[in-house]
């Protein structure tokens, strides 16, 4: 990876780490697409590290507000997924995983943007769960199948469960990838190498949370991650 590389990832990382610190979810779903662009090798391992760290810094400050039975739940169906990920990862080509990104982003803005009113109970969190191990494993975005259970909750209530859930469920696919062969200390290096985007990002999303919470900010979101989806889509079919 050179120089511009690692710079350009960095920006991507922190525009994707100012709309999580903001709204609750956001890196992964907008950094995957962009970031398998600059530098397939960052994806997955290395930006679940950084998906690791950014919530880490977003629990502490809505620590307050996190859902802890429904995080618990989520995590329930979150290993089952992640186990079936890494055995999809371990047997697909550079080129099916770029395909794969691109369809898994897609389908995490379809259902971020569906509209479909879930309320949080155990079954739902239970499904929630299994979709975002299976999609945070394979692709480093496992926010949208959560956010969408939560997605008419305050907005502190809404970062700070995700944010706990994100802590956990990071932490479990980067072990199942670790498992599977998948995730070593290149991707601690390269991991470590976003790490700077990660802080210009949470720092900047403080101020910016308000106008998030008014629900301005999501469109854009869907509608980027949406294009790079298509994008990488695209590219792996040609």
């Amino acid at each position: 990876m050179t120089a511009s590389d690692a710079f350009a990832a960095c920006a991507v990382v922190a525009v994707g780490s100012l709309l999580q610190g903001a709204v609750g979810f956001g890196l992964s779903l907008i950094a995957a697409p962009l970031v398998t662009l600059i530098e397939p090798t960052l994806v997955p391992g290395p930006l679940l590290l950084a998906a690791l760290v950014l919530p880490l810094l977003t629990a502490r400050r809505d620590r307050l507000w996190i859902d802890l039975r429904g995080v618990s739940w989520a995590l329930v169906g979150r290993v089952p997924g992640a186990v079936l990920g890494a055995t999809l990862l371990a047997s697909l080509s550079p080129r099916a995983m770029s395909l794969a990104v691109g369809l898994v982003v897609l389908a995490g803005v379809a259902m971020t943007a569906s509209g479909i009113h879930l309320r949080p109970r155990r079954s739902t969190l239970l499904v929630a769960g299994v979709l975002s191990g299976f999609m945070g494993t394979t692709a480093a975005i496992g926010g949208p199948p959560i956010a969408l259970v939560y997605q008419h909750a305050e907005g502190p209530r809404l970062r700070g469960t995700l944010a706990g859930y994100f802590v956990v469920a990071a932490a479990i696919s980067i072990a199942v990838l670790a498992v599977a062969g998948r995730f070593g200390v290149h991707d601690v290096v390269a991991g470590v190498a976003l790490l700077p985007g990660v802080a210009l990002g949470y720092v900047g999303s403080h101020r910016f949370a308000r106008w998030v919470d008014r629900g301005f900010t999501r469109p854009a979101v869907l509608l980027v991650s949406a294009l790079a989806a298509l994008v990488l889509v695209v590219r792996a079919l040609m």
